[in-house]
């Protein structure tokens, strides 16, 4: 049997490793950027937190480690150095991809279902469920039968 000691290197020896096999994924997922300064840094995040991941759908750009996302960050990297601004990048995303690009999309005829489709859905449930509900109301027979006088004393 081994001494607790002996026991607890094991332990960190295989934790080390552990470790030590994983931190080549964690450098990948991590999008290494030449940014000017601190403001063109916040810049790239805060507008790729705006803009949706096209293949995860639930996931901004900023935090999908998707293949698609990582080209789509470096597109929008690059037309930041072009100069253009976060209305421009915005236009040109959603003229290649849809409003569905945006987290926000603007309220349009195309958009319209985005917007309201989730309300609509709720309200169609809602009224569902109300007409089944008040139907079985209807139809239930009464559940104490009508006394007689004799037996109330």
């Amino acid at each position: 049997m081994k001494s607790a000691p002996a026991n607890r290197l094991g332990r960190l020896r295989v934790l080390l490793l552990c470790v030590a096999l994983l931190l080549p994924l964690a450098a990948a997922a991590i999008d290494a950027l030449p940014f000017k300064d601190r403001a063109e840094e916040q810049r790239f995040q805060n507008l790729t937190r705006q803009l949706r991941c096209l293949v995860c759908q639930n996931e901004s750009l900023a935090d999908s480690s998707a293949d698609l996302a990582k080209d789509l960050r470096q597109e929008v990297f690059e037309q930041m150095r072009q100069g253009k601004s976060d209305a421009e990048i915005k236009r040109y995303l959603t003229a290649r991809y849809s409003d569905f690009v945006l987290y926000n999309p603007p309220l349009r005829g195309g958009t319209f279902v985005l917007w309201f489709g989730p309300l609509l859905v709720l309200l169609i449930g809602s009224a569902i469920v109300f007409r089944i509900v008040r139907r079985r109301g209807a139809t239930k027979p009464s559940a104490a039968p009508a006394s007689t006088n004799e037996e109330d004393w």
